[in-house]
């Protein structure tokens, strides 16, 4: 394999460990980004829930209003009932007496069940937010872990771009600008292998001109079916 063929060859083998670094940083943030999401999510159900819990003691507010404006029309009608004349003023009265007590017992009763509603989101809330602390707990944690982790990457990845600073400094400008053309739509498969006489970036059978240029490796071939750089990786062991 000539210079230039093992320069793109090599590179691309750099490119392709450094676009490996990506998947480990996100899967270390996604841990993170995780817990963040339920924390959030816990967040959210106490919002809810200490909304519920202001919409119920409305509720409770307007029938207490109405259970005192009850109370206050029993209080005038014993009052009327002193100065009752007829039987038909009777009636009449004890009929608003029935229908104001039915309310009251009405009123009372929703008081309570909107209290119980209340005690029972208060309670629900409160055992949120220890949960809710639980994930800060935990975030701060795993963040911690998350930053060594991406230390750790960073500083691979470092390594790797050392390795590949030098390796351009050392190539053609013209060999350069090929490999970033192909590289443009071929990502990682800019240079591949090729075995049992077939591209392994297309998977298509290149034909014996192509496959004995390949395994001379004089010159840098490129499939005649995708375009990609190709290159046998034991040459010697092809033509013994």
């Amino acid at each position: 394999m000539n210079k230039h063929l093992q320069q793109l060859v090599d590179l691309s083998k750099i490119d392709k460990e450094i676009d490996a670094f990506e998947p480990k940083i996100e899967e270390a943030n996604h841990k993170y980004e995780t817990v963040l999401a339920t924390k959030e999510s816990i967040s959210a159900q106490i919002a809810t829930l200490e909304e519920e819990i202001a919409n119920e003691q409305i509720k409770k507010q307007k029938n207490e209003l109405h259970l005192g404006e009850l109370t206050e029309k029993l209080s005038e009608n014993a009052k009327k009932s002193a100065e009752i004349k007829t039987e038909r003023e009777m009636k009449s009265l004890q009929l608003e007496e029935e229908i104001a007590k039915e309310q009251v017992n009405f009123a009372n009763e929703e008081i309570a069940r909107l209290e119980k509603v209340i005690e029972t989101k208060e309670d629900l809330i409160a055992s949120q937010k220890d949960t809710v602390t639980e994930a800060e707990e935990k975030a701060v944690a795993v963040k911690a872990d998350v930053d060594k982790v991406l230390e750790e990457i960073n500083a691979e990845r470092q390594k790797v771009f050392v390795k590949k600073d030098k390796l351009i400094s050392a190539m053609s400008q013209k060999g350069l600008s090929f490999y970033q053309k192909i590289r443009r739509w071929a990502k990682n498969t800019t240079a591949v292998e090729v075995k049992n006489q077939a591209c392994y970036g297309c998977f298509l059978t290149i034909n014996d001109k192509t496959y004995a240029d390949v395994i001379k490796g004089e010159e840098i071939t490129t499939c005649p079916h995708c375009g990609r750089i190709l290159y046998i990786e034991n040459a010697d062991a092809q033509t013994a």
